[in-house]
């Protein structure tokens, strides 16, 4: 199907779904998404049934028990190859039921939910190199994974849902990717934000259609390891003047969908890097927690944080727990705990 023809095809299948003929433009800019601050920490799953297992409850719990009032989750799809025009669940995809499961336990702990599926590559390649050879084909497929997750999201009752993370390579299509939005309005009626990377987030071409600008936000803070808080936060200063004239320009307030640092040495100068160095870094993490949010609390464009990540879970871990992104038992907690839970 040519890309015309998709388009046609999903607006119409949208139009007939949607009550009246409000488009997304009519949709964005809800109180909600516009005056509440989010407190996050992502809880990625890696296997179908993660989020069901025993460990889930107690997650769950000590995410609260952190300060945090909001936690994020990420079932994940899989596509062969960058140039591919398909993506599928597999066994390391969470499924829908243990999806309903953690939810349930997210509402009883008193967080509230952002949905943030995932669609990832084998290995290390990286999602922001998905270029499809048929785009077409891609962006049918993505409506059908997307589509799939707001159902799930309606039926849950979450509160904030992103149409997808760091898609680099295809994020600039604008004409599809309003299709996509639209579809998902008919389906959830909550928040929604896009998770852009922090090098993407100024060349995404549908934050007007958005109730927030997503950034997952990995800048590098540092050229050498450094637990100097005062010179991470001086440079988080012409970061946060660009991204706030950013914010601006879109009228859309912006959540930093993730954040996060491991705790090994030189984690503020490559901070989406899941392997730097074997020594710990834990006083750096900490460090690094306490300059951005020391910096960005204080500025009314900025939503909030979600940090990457939580824990693993058993058996899942492929860095040792006291390297790894997890802030839990670490100095890194104690700076979230002084934040979230002043007194």
């Amino acid at each position: 199907m040519r890309a015309a023809a998709l388009l046609v095809a999903m607006s119409a299948a949208t139009s007939c779904s949607m009550s009246g003929d409000a488009g997304p433009e009519d949709q964005v800019n809800r109180p909600s998404a516009q005056a509440v601050r989010q407190y996050g920490i992502a809880l990625p799953s890696w296997d179908s049934d993660d989020y069901a297992g025993p460990q889930a409850g107690a997650y769950v719990a000590s995410i609260a028990a952190a300060g945090a009032t909001w936690i994020q989750l990420n079932p994940t799809w899989y596509q062969r190859a960058p140039q591919d025009g398909e993506m599928h669940p597999t066994k390391q995809t969470a499924s829908d039921a243990s999806v309903r499961h953690i939810v349930r336990l997210a509402r009883r702990a008193g967080l509230r939910v952002l949905l943030k599926p995932h669609v990832d590559l084998p290995g290390d390649q990286d999602r922001a190199d998905i270029r499809p050879r048929d785009a077409p084909r891609w962006y049918a497929a993505y409506a059908r994974f997307i589509g799939h997750y707001a159902d799930l999201a309606r039926e849950t009752g979450v509160d904030e849902f992103a149409v997808g993370t760091e898609l680099a390579g295809l994020s600039g299509d604008r004409r599809p990717w309003l299709a996509i939005v639209q579809a998902v309005r008919a389906k959830f009626d909550g928040t929604l934000v896009y998770a852009a990377n922090y090098d993407e987030y100024e060349r995404v071409a549908f934050w007007d259609v958005l109730d927030l600008i997503g950034i997952d936000a990995y800048w590098p803070l540092a050229d050498r390891p450094t637990t100097d808080v005062a010179a991470l936060r001086r440079a988080w200063n012409p970061i946060l003047r660009r991204v706030g004239r950013f914010s601006a320009s879109r009228g859309r307030r912006v959540l930093f969908t993730e954040a996060g640092y491991v705790s090994q040495r030189g984690s503020t100068t490559e901070p989406w890097a899941w392997d730097i160095s074997k020594v710990d870094g834990a006083a750096e993490q900490a460090a690094a927690y306490e300059a951005l949010l020391a910096s960005c609390t204080g500025q009314s464009w900025w939503a909030g944080v979600h940090w990457w990540m939580w824990d693993d879970w058993p058996g899942a871990a492929e860095t040792p727990r006291s390297l790894s992104y997890s802030p839990h038992g670490k100095p890194a907690e104690r700076i979230l705990r002084r934040w979230w839970r002043p007194g």
